[in-house]
């Protein structure tokens, strides 16, 4: 079963989760305004993704206003944790994660991987 962090108003997010549906996929469904990841699952994902810098969604209000675009490129991993747990609006989503997959944004082709280890 694959965790993922979404936003029910986000489009993607439902594209996401309509994908996960039509394969037969389970999943667990977290609202990433009200339950962000752990601090463990945003390392975790950080290490997958080797960068801070993916987990971030740029396009966001709270990105803006916490005048991230000036930070991130010099923020440590754990000020970026501290930062992305406190606030899932700065986090890119969906945020997708088990012990096989890490997944941040949805591209179809991409998690195409999930249909191969669902079967």
């Amino acid at each position: 079963m694959i965790k993922v962090y979404q936003y029910p108003a986000c489009s993607t997010c439902k594209k996401a989760l309509a994908f996960l549906r039509e394969n037969n996929i389970a999943f667990e469904s977290k609202n990433i305004a009200e339950s962000p990841p752990t601090k463990d699952e945003l390392r975790e994902m950080i290490e997958r993704q080797e960068s801070i810098l993916p987990l971030f969604n740029t396009s966001g209000r709270s990105y803006r206003d916490g005048g991230f675009s000036d930070k991130v490129s010099t923020m440590t991993i754990e000020a970026a944790i501290d930062a992305l747990s406190r606030d899932g609006m700065l986090i890119k989503r969906p945020f997708a994660l088990n012990e096989n997959h890490a997944l941040l944004g949805f591209k179809p082709e991409v998690w195409e991987v999930l249909k191969k280890s669902a079967a």
